[in-house]
């Protein structure tokens, strides 16, 4: 038996103070820090929180994904508009092109008639040698008063 737990107890309180307090203190105990548990722990949390920003960053990384895929499909389908309107323009443009359409309008909007057949010259450089208007007659034709215009 150790000489401490041969001592009889003391009857006073333990509030009392004195001699029992000393001994109190001197009891406790001396904590030594345990560096490798210290090192163990650090570590740990060190991993842990590798794993944390991975984790984070995979599901980082998939919202970004989903994010762009609702993007693409967004362009996706405003392209497919856009073609169709293209195409539907295309067609329009085709329509207001057309020379019978512009021929019918020019006749019921305009009054215009074809033209008769001394109406219509020639320039030379689009007829064939010999078969367009010799070049006197064409200035005798031009230099010519029209009836009634005095």
């Amino acid at each position: 038996m150790s000489p401490r737990a041969a001592q009889p107890m003391p009857a006073r309180s333990l509030w009392a103070g004195g001699k029992l307090a000393q001994e109190q203190k001197a009891a406790r105990f001396h904590r030594e820090s345990d560096r490798l548990r210290l090192h163990a722990m650090a570590t740990g949390l060190l991993g842990a929180g590798v794993l944390v920003a991975l984790v984070l960053g995979v599901v980082g990384l998939r919202v970004q994904q989903v994010r762009l895929s609702y993007r693409l499909d967004g362009l996706r389908t405003a392209r497919a508009g856009i073609e169709e309107t293209r195409s539907r323009l295309g067609v329009e443009l085709a329509t207001l092109k057309s020379l019978s359409r512009i021929e019918g309008k020019a006749r019921a909007e305009l009054g215009m008639v074809p033209p008769a057949q001394d109406q219509v010259r020639l320039a030379r450089e689009f007829v064939p040698r010999g078969a367009g208007v010799p070049l006197t007659a064409s200035a005798e034709h031009t230099a010519r008063p029209r009836s009634g215009a005095r």
